[in-house]
């Protein structure tokens, strides 16, 4: 095998693992990790600080996914849009990817523990029980509260974040936690709504599934108003300025122009067109927070 061959395959070799990581879900958990770790001082994170606890973070949300990757091998094979996974498709064996979770997610635990401190590694460590185990395992498979629950773990990036600078959570960080648990159901039962026959053919109970569209389109519609609320709490405790109550103001209405369109004059393509701009919005939530802390001092 000439060196150009044998250089191709390991790069495609790498790849593989590193869709095994979710790369676009862990850059959105990296991003509110970051976040969290600016807010938590007026000044600059140490920046030792600032790449361990990155990497710690990152690695070991790499590992999760990997873990939920190997637990729903068999979901995702019957799903449209998750069929082309690596263990879906026969590329990685069970045993490789346990293998690749446990090095990656025992690194990431080892920086935080050495390089930042033992809180940071350990609310981590749960966050890893709480989606890789409690989610996928227990959850998911079994209820259609599934999100609404096992969305604690999604919301955890900007906790550790603060945790990794003050060694502590205070009242900012958990509601930094409170804005990402309650932007959850209506991101993903967008998404459910218009990928609901894929569920249903996997088997997994999301709510589309086992109470019908019309109830889902008014959950999400609910829970919009209620991230839209949240949202602005951080202006009422003197978290943040003008700045980020005007961002929170616009970004929640254009979502809740959303949600309700989705309840009065549903399609598919508006579900995905929603699901989108949930990402959008939770990006520009965060980054308008950050830039009005800074703002301020």
């Amino acid at each position: 095998m000439s060196s150009s061959v044998a250089s191709q395959a390991l790069a495609t070799r790498a790849g593989q693992f590193f869709q095994l990581t979710k790369p676009r879900v862990v850059s959105l958990i990296v991003f509110t990790a970051v976040i969290g770790m600016l807010l938590a001082t007026p000044g600059m994170v140490p920046p030792q600080i600032l790449l361990a606890a990155t990497a710690g973070i990152a690695l070991v949300a790499g590992a999760a996914a990997a873990i939920n990757c190997l637990v729903e091998q068999k979901i995702d094979s019957r799903m449209r849009r998750t069929e082309w996974r690596p263990l879906p498709r026969g590329e990685l064996t069970s045993l490789e990817t346990v293998v690749f979770a446990g090095l990656v997610g025992g690194f990431g635990l080892w920086l935080l523990v050495h390089y930042v401190n033992a809180l940071t590694m350990w609310l981590t460590l749960a966050t890893f029980v709480g989606y890789a185990v409690v989610y996928t395992v227990i959850l998911k498979p079994l209820t259609p509260q599934n999100i609404v629950i096992g969305g604690a773990s999604g919301a955890m990036p900007p906790v550790l974040g603060w945790a990794a600078v003050t060694g502590d959570v205070s009242t900012e960080a958990l509601l930094l936690f409170l804005i990402i648990f309650a932007w959850t159901p209506p991101h993903f039962w967008s998404l459910a709504l218009y990928r609901t026959e894929d569920y249903a053919r996997a088997g997994v109970p999301m709510l589309p599934v086992t109470h019908g569209k019309d109830y889902t389109r008014l959950q999400v519609l609910l829970y919009t108003l209620i991230l839209f609320s949240v949202s602005l709490l951080p202006y009422a405790i003197r978290m943040s300025g003008w700045l980020y109550l005007g961002a929170a103001v616009l970004l929640g209405l254009v979502y809740i122009g959303y949600a309700v369109r989705i309840y009065t004059a549903y399609s598919d393509r508006l579900a995905r067109r929603c699901f989108r701009y949930s990402i959008l919005y939770l990006a520009v939530l965060f980054a308008a927070l950050l830039v009005d802390h800074y703002l301020a001092f």
